[in-house]
């Protein structure tokens, strides 16, 4: 197939295809360092010259570990309890550690939609496409609010949102690397 030939899931060129599946296994890889015991995620953003420019995942502020709980919010009723009120979600420390001068106009790959929170900080950041791999909160409020300042968000800015649904490409390509291999 040429390089420009048009996949038909998602009209994606093969390049960007291709693209997505790696930057969406960086994200994956990035989920894995998460100390989160229930939800690792993780978030990879992309200049428009297919650059990596920021990675991150959810943890504690940076001094703070082990100093907060990791209960899950519906583990205990007073949110001082739960690290809801503490945790720094991967897009916010991926666009922390940016390595450029600023994410206008890039993409951010994350591997379950970005709260009410994050979306804030896309829409503000600049970032112009949201590739996400799981809405499995979808039905939180923070999610619902999430959509709804990205759609609105998406007029005057063009803010893209897709989901990501190769999650065989990125298995195969994960299982792939050897470490080992001479």
């Amino acid at each position: 197939m040429a390089s420009n030939t048009k996949l038909p899931q998602d009209n994606l060129t093969r390049r960007q295809y291709k693209d997505d599946v790696y930057f969406m296994s960086v994200a994956l890889m990035f989920a894995k360092k998460s100390p989160d015991p229930s939800t690792q995620v993780g978030a990879c953003i992309v200049n428009e010259g297919g650059e990596i420019v920021g990675v991150g995942f959810n943890k504690m502020p940076d001094g703070c570990e082990g100093k907060f709980p990791w209960k899950h919010d519906t583990e205990d009723e007073d949110p001082l309890n739960t690290k809801g009120m503490y945790v720094c979600h991967a897009e916010l420390n991926a666009i922390v550690n940016k390595t450029s001068v600023d994410v206008k106009g890039c993409t951010i790959y994350v591997t379950l939609f970005p709260c009410n929170e994050c979306a804030k900080l896309i829409v503000q950041s600049g970032i112009k496409n949201v590739v996400y791999l799981s809405n499995k909160h979808k039905e939180r409020n923070g999610t619902k609010a999430a959509f709804r300042i990205l759609d609105e968000a998406s007029t005057p800015k063009n803010i893209i949102c897709r989901q990501f649904e190769s999650k065989q490409d990125v298995r195969d390509l994960l299982d792939s690397i050897d470490p080992f291999a001479e």
